[in-house]
Formats: structure tokens, sequence, C-alpha cells
């Protein structure tokens, strides 16, 4: 089955629909790229996914090893490089709550994040920052 469904909507819009759910999301071009930049644009959609990502990994192996990551946020820089154009670089920063984490826990966590999906399946040329603040 397909995961979603995309259309041009007109002026570098594209409207996304999740097959299973129906929920929608649009991308605009990004102003730097002839767009309006009124919404994420693709490439703001990957950095993003791969926060998403870390954070939903992090989230299943806290729940496993009853660590409270509740209030985490996470903050995305992308970088964009030129000839070809592209995502050169994903700055990840991670802001977790005040919960006197262990060394282990904060191993545990780490790793998660490092080896979620997203993050292994882009490409090695992509450099990801990854910084983690408790």
């Amino acid at each position: 089955m397909a995961t979603s469904k995309i259309t041009y909507t007109g002026n570098l819009r594209t409207q996304a629909v999740h097959l299973q759910s129906g929920n929608t999301i649009i991308t605009d071009a990004p102003t730097d790229n002839n767009g309006k930049g009124e919404a994420f644009s693709p490439t703001d959609l990957l950095a993003t996914s791969l926060g998403c990502c870390m954070l939903t990994i992090m989230g299943i192996v806290a729940d496993r090893h009853s660590i409270n990551i509740e209030g985490t946020t996470v903050e995305i820089t992308k970088n964009m490089e030129s000839n070809p154009r592209r995502v050169g670089e994903i700055v990840v920063v991670f802001t977790m709550p005040k919960n006197n984490f262990s060394d282990k826990d904060k191993d545990l966590l780490e790793h998660a994040a490092h080896t979620c999906p997203v993050a292994k399946s882009l490409s090695a040329e992509l450099k990801q920052t990854i910084v983690f603040n408790y």
C-alpha cells in the first residue's frame, strides 16, 4: 500500500496526504529558490524528519527503560550546499528536561537517536551534527 499521495497545486506548492490517516501537509519552495516560504520546504521536511525520528526512537527506548523524556525539545538547523543544491548539514540540538539522567540513561538515549531509521537512511555525505543539552 502507498504511504502518501502528493498533488502539485501550483505556485511551487504541493499537498501531501498521509493515506492511512488522511492527515495533510503542504510544502512551498523556499524563498531562496523562487518560492514563497509560507510552509515547510521539502528539504525542511527532510531535516525535520531526522529530529522527529530521533525523538521517536528515543521515546521508544525511554518507555522500555522507564526513563522520562517528556518535555524534550529538538531544534533543527538545515544548512544548504550548492553545486549541486542539496542539504549539506543538519544540526540537531536536544534540550532534555531536568531529570537527573544517569550516565546509562544518557548512553541509551543518545545511541537511540544516532541509530534511528532516518539517520541511517541519509547519505554519509550529509553531515549530522547532534548536540545533547542535559
